[in-house]
């Protein structure tokens, strides 16, 4: 059954009524829907959970919506904030829920009786006359429950940070949202991240009420990591979907750098590994530790599955290059994502520089005093070359594709040396 997988996984957080939706799952092929606010123009790797598990329901012949904020995301949810969200304009907002409209769309399949859709909440939002939207939507909320709601209560007991009408809304919104999608598709389900449970429950209460239908909430975890730290942050910011944002290298490096302690949460709430497999990984993750098995593997699935196969042999080959190959084997693909975000870059105006100047531009050295006796100890190295001549000078006429030069100090401390060009 597919909700004892999710628990399996541990996926599930809340549940209305687990029995009940039991029940309506097995007695024939439901409507479930997600939605997700356009707050920048992609996603995260945080996104990937409520993603993927509507993957998992339409793998078990359940109907998956897609719900695109394009109204919601004008307005902000205060759920999990500290403060009030700054309001973007609305051909940004619809900007980005065209981005994430085109990322998204792999995840699913948009054929056959277990077809999903992605819809825009605009649509149904944007001609909402108030006075009937008070008196048809408003009637069934009650002020003091939407003030119990964790978002809004942590939001007044604050001094310095109120809530604003604006924000105070998002609710009825989400709502609507739940019943628009009931009437237009039958959808009994809505699923999301544990923080939604408030606007969620009071969804599945407004069609309960004004339809007389069946409607179930499920939650699902925030996920986190075993040592307390923020989910998804790396020294460089969030991990993103898009791979202008986020390049598929520093994707892959970010799922192979996962700690001992949460690898084995992270296969079964992100991968679509099965749980014998995940078992297995988690056995090599208690006696050979040090082979990082189950790393390796979720780095490799989650990369093909987000980037696709070229995405994954392109960070494997940059992988395996910086750790004791040859550079020269590198892509000029490969070089852009190291350009991007996957090594320290110092950018060069100057074709001709002196080999000491260059390793003291990076970084790798202090002074040129330092810079020469590293030479002199055989610890620099161009392009995989080691360099013993303290006066060479760097000829970008002979770097990587013109433009790249790779400079490394020692085995481990690499810097890439980009020429300057126009509008860079």
């Amino acid at each position: 059954m597919l909700l004892d997988e999710l628990e399996a996984r541990r996926l599930i957080a809340q549940v209305s009524d687990k029995e009940g939706l039991r029940d309506h799952l097995a007695t024939g092929p439901r409507t479930l829907y997600c939605g997700f606010d356009p707050t920048a123009d992609s996603l995260h790797i945080g996104n990937l959970v409520p993603l993927l598990t509507l993957r998992r329901f339409q793998s078990a012949g359940h109907r998956p919506i897609l719900v695109l904020g394009g109204a919601t995301g004008l307005i902000g949810d205060p759920s999990g904030r500290e403060s009030e969200r700054s309001l973007n304009d609305a051909s940004v907002v619809a900007g980005w829920v065209e981005r994430i409209r085109s990322q998204v769309a792999p995840f699913l399949d948009f054929d056959g009786t277990a077809a999903a859709r992605i819809v825009n909440n605009l649509d149904w939002t944007r001609d909402l006359e108030l006075i009937s939207f008070l008196r048809d939507l408003g009637k069934h909320f009650s002020v003091n429950a939407m003030i119990a709601r964790e978002s809004v209560r942590r939001r007044l007991q604050r001094q310095d940070e109120g809530i604003s009408y604006t924000e105070f809304s998002y609710m009825l919104l989400q709502a609507n949202d739940y019943l628009q999608l009931a009437r237009r598709y039958g959808c009994s389900l809505q699923i999301g991240g544990s923080d939604q449970w408030g606007n969620i429950i009071s969804g599945m209460d407004l069609v309960r009420r004004r339809l007389g239908r069946e409607a179930f909430a499920l939650t699902l975890p925030l996920v986190t990591r075993a040592d307390g730290a923020k989910f998804g942050k790396t020294a460089a910011g969030t991990v993103w979907l898009n791979p202008t944002k986020t390049s598929p290298y520093s994707f892959f490096q970010f799922w192979l750098n996962t700690a001992d302690a949460d690898v084995v949460a992270y296969l079964r709430q992100f991968s679509l590994l099965d749980l014998e497999e995940i078992n297995a990984l988690a056995d090599a993750v208690a006696t050979l530790p040090e082979k990082r098995q189950a790393q390796t593997r979720l780095a490799e699935h989650l990369t093909s599955l987000v980037h696709g196969a070229r995405a994954l042999q392109a960070a494997r080959r940059i992988s395996a290059c910086l750790f004791d190959g040859d550079p020269r084997t590198l892509q000029e693909e490969d070089l852009r994502q190291l350009e991007l975000d996957g090594m320290e870059c110092v950018r060069l105006q100057d074709d001709r520089l002196g080999l000491l100047a260059a390793v003291v531009a990076s970084g790798l050295a202090p002074s040129n005093g330092a810079a020469r006796r590293l030479v002199a100890g055989k610890g620099i190295y161009l392009n995989g070359e080691l360099q013993e001549d303290p006066n060479r000078v760097l000829d970008f006429a002979d770097a990587l594709f013109g433009r790249y030069t790779l400079l490394r100090r020692g085995k481990k401390n690499w810097r890439l040396l980009v020429r300057r060009t126009d509008g860079s």
